[in-house]
């Protein structure tokens, strides 16, 4: 029998596709009675590109880890982790409405 990778990996992966720093994308895995949680840390250059135009991407990211989390009985939510910001100003998901 193969091995499925996991939730993480599966994130991990496609996001790594995406962004131009791959070296900085962590994923962290919480498991508990309401399912996993998966929280996302990028550069904070490459956020724009994980969140995408109007959010869309990062839409489409959400479906497909609750589509695997399905195949597996688990609910699976995944949470962007917002980088440091300087005074003054605004970080890409103070601007999305989701």
């Amino acid at each position: 029998m193969e091995k499925r990778p996991s939730y993480k990996e599966f994130l991990e992966f496609i996001v790594k596709a995406l962004v131009d720093h791959p070296d900085e994308v962590k994923v962290e895995k919480l498991v508990d009675e309401m399912g996993v949680l998966l929280s996302l840390r990028v550069h904070p250059e490459d956020m724009g590109q994980v969140i995408g135009k109007g959010g869309s991407t990062v839409k489409a990211i959400r479906s497909l880890l609750r589509i695997v989390g399905l195949k597996n009985r688990a609910r699976v939510n995944l949470k962007l982790e917002e980088p440091a910001k300087k005074e003054g100003e605004k970080t890409n998901l103070e601007n999305l409405k989701i």
